[in-house]
C-alpha cells in the first residue's frame, strides 16, 4: 500500500466516523489490511489519532475559511478530506503541505462533487496563505 492509498484508507475511515458520529479509534482497526506494513499502520494511526484527538480544532479552522458552509453543512465526504488534510499540515510535520493539500484536491476529484475540488482547494490554500507556509515549511 502506497503512502497515496494509506491516505485515501484514512478518508474512508473519517468519513465512515462522520456519517455513524462515532470517533473511537477501534474502527481503524477494523480497516487496517495485514498486507499494510508497520509503517503504514504508523503513518494511518498517526493521522487519524491527530484528526480525531484535535477535531475540534481543525473544524474551527475549517469553520473560519470555508465562508460559504458552515461545518453541518458541508458534505461528509468534503468534510473528510479537509479534516484529513489540516491535520497533515497541522500535525505531521514531515509531509509539505503542498503535498496534503494536492492530495486533499485529488480526493475530492475521486470521491466528490465537480465543485467539491476547487472548494478543498481554496479552503486550504486561504489557510496556508494566512499561515506563511511556504512549499517545505509547515
Amino acid at each position: 500500500m502506497s503512502r497515496k492509498e494509506a491516505r485515501e484508507l484514512c478518508m474512508k475511515i473519517l468519513f465512515e466516523m462522520s456519517i455513524q458520529n462515532n470517533y473511537d479509534r477501534k474502527l481503524v482497526d477494523y480497516h487496517l489490511e495485514e498486507s499494510v506494513t508497520d509503517n503504514q499502520k504508523g503513518y494511518i494511526d498517526s493521522l487519524i489519532g491527530s484528526t480525531i484527538d484535535n477535531l475540534k480544532e481543525i473544524d474551527t479552522t475549517i469553520d473560519s475559511y470555508s465562508k460559504s458552509w458552515k461545518i453541518d453543512r458541508i458534505a461528509k465526504v468534503d468534510l473528510a478530506i479537509l479534516r484529513l488534510a489540516l491535520a497533515e499540515i497541522l500535525y505531521l510535520d514531515e509531509i509539505p503541505y503542498a503535498v496534503s493539500i494536492n492530495e486533499a484536491v485529488e480526493l475530492a476529484k475521486k470521491y466528490s462533487s465537480n465543485e467539491s475540488d476547487s472548494y478543498i482547494n481554496g479552503i486550504l490554500g486561504k489557510y496556508a496563505e494566512a499561515m506563511g507556509l511556504k512549499n517545505n515549511e509547515v
